[in-house]
């Protein structure tokens, strides 16, 4: 590493660059000699790189507490614990998908949350690729919208976490979960009420689920074109509807959902009991 004399011969715009775009390490003694230096702009270039440190001790600090829950089950002895969460709940089409995680020990991703909270599209995509590659395992399930009419949403988004806890490879010591469990799971899990928001693991798993779920969509929109599939991901917007009704049902399409049933003519009560859109009061859509 350079001294912080021979980095002081260095232009602004080369430190700039150096510890503020690249982020590289800051040696000891250099903030301070920026500041004493008299060049215009060193001062703030300081308080730049000052910035950039706090801002990512917050995000050290923030990861560490994301991994609170995991951290106890590790040091309870636990090595493999399963992060499960679904994406896919509200819309009118396609399948409800879930994912299942499994991070190494002390595992962190900066920027890593709730996929609710990323609303940039290529970013998630980004962290997605990062958990895959950074997971010891991973895995997705999916039900379709025959078993989401069949078994009402709330029971069909309970099997596709089981089918991904299932499909990981490694069986888990512990499963966390956001505010469910799952009642065919065998293995010790807990619900944690927000647990995409909570829990690394569990958000993570948010990710994997959101972002396979956008993918089928937009595949389903290249097969059933005229939808707008890929914009509003099968979700009820007012284009969306006004689509089903000019255009007609998909075989995508969940036939208990009311839009769906409305456009096919139906009255009374779902097929399967209470208002599918009504069985995760509370839990945020997804």
């Amino acid at each position: 590493m350079s001294s912080v004399e021979d980095l002081l011969l260095c232009s602004l715009t080369e430190l700039t660059e150096r510890f503020v775009t690249q982020t590289r390490p800051v040696p000891a003694g250099l903030l301070e000699a920026l500041e004493a230096d008299p060049r215009r702009g060193a001062k703030t270039l300081a308080r730049r790189i000052r910035g950039r440190q706090g801002k990512n001790r917050a995000e050290g600090q923030r990861l560490r507490h994301l991994l609170r829950f995991e951290t106890e089950l590790w040091e309870q002895g636990h090595t493999h614990i399963a992060g499960v969460d679904e994406a896919g709940r509200g819309p009118l089409a396609g399948p409800v998908v879930a994912a299942a995680a499994i991070l190494p020990k002390g595992w962190k991703l900066e920027g890593l949350d709730d996929s609710k909270k990323i609303a940039d599209e290529e970013r998630r995509d980004e962290l997605a690729e990062a958990i895959k590659l950074g997971a010891v395992a991973w895995a997705v399930g999916q039900a379709d919208a025959e078993e989401i009419d069949r078994l009402n949403i709330r029971r069909a988004s309970l099997l596709a976490m089981h089918r991904a806890v299932q499909a990981l490879g490694i069986q888990p010591d512990y499963v966390l979960l956001d505010a469910f469990t799952i009642p065919e799971c065998t293995l010790p899990q807990r619900g944690i009420i927000k647990g995409d928001a909570l829990s690394l693991s569990i958000a993570a798993a948010s990710v994997l689920a959101k972002t396979t779920r956008d993918r089928l969509m937009r595949e389903l929109d290249a097969q059933y074109p005229g939808y707008g599939l890929a914009e509003h991901k099968g979700y009820p917007t007012a284009s969306h509807v006004q689509a089903i009704r000019e255009k007609g049902v998909l075989p995508i399409h969940r036939r208990s959902f009311a839009p769906v049933r409305e456009a096919l003519g139906a009255t009374g009560p779902a097929p399967s009991g209470p208002v599918q859109g009504e069985l995760f009061t509370g839990s945020g859509q997804r």
